[in-house]
């Protein structure tokens, strides 16, 4: 019982919180991350996106461990062992990656998000106070509050 009046205290403390989100916290959703190292010319609007975001001097970048694990299991079968090592190395130098909790996981069971997954993504990038998610799942995010949904061509218009 005390663990669960617990949980509800935290819960309680991440709804009532009105977080000071951080204009220069970016989160990085996996279907970007996936495009953009595909190879695919068909993504390369993914690829420019990230170059864009790691261009952007005192922009803190964030993705999911979650999305390192995702990226992982999608180009098991696709690329060799090493050029998924010299991906994830990539993904460590260029982006701050955050480690999620059962926490998390229940906090993003009661989102309002029509995808489960993209609500663990949301809970965490609201743990960081990031202001916008990168995505090209932007349906998914729009019933989500406080965090802009930005596609990948648009990034542009993230200020500098």
């Amino acid at each position: 019982m005390k663990k669960r009046n617990n949980f509800l205290i935290w819960l309680s403390d991440m709804v009532q919180n009105t977080y000071s989100f951080n204009p220069n916290h970016i989160f990085i959703d996996t279907n970007v991350l996936i495009g953009a190292y595909s190879g695919d010319a068909r993504f390369q609007k993914d690829s420019e996106c990230l170059h864009y975001l790691c261009s952007l001097i005192g922009k803190r970048l964030y993705i999911s461990s979650l999305s390192v694990a995702q990226l992982i299991s999608f180009y098991q079968k696709k690329k060799t062992n090493q050029d998924i090592i010299n991906i994830v190395h990539n993904l460590q130098h260029r982006f701050n990656i955050i480690d999620f909790t059962n926490k998390d996981i229940d906090c993003a069971l009661i989102e309002t998000g029509a995808d489960i997954e993209d609500n663990v993504q949301y809970v965490l990038a609201r743990k960081q106070k990031c202001s916008i998610i990168v995505t090209n799942n932007f349906k998914d995010y729009r019933l989500l509050q406080n965090i802009r949904a930005v596609r990948p061509d648009r990034v542009r218009a993230i200020p500098k």
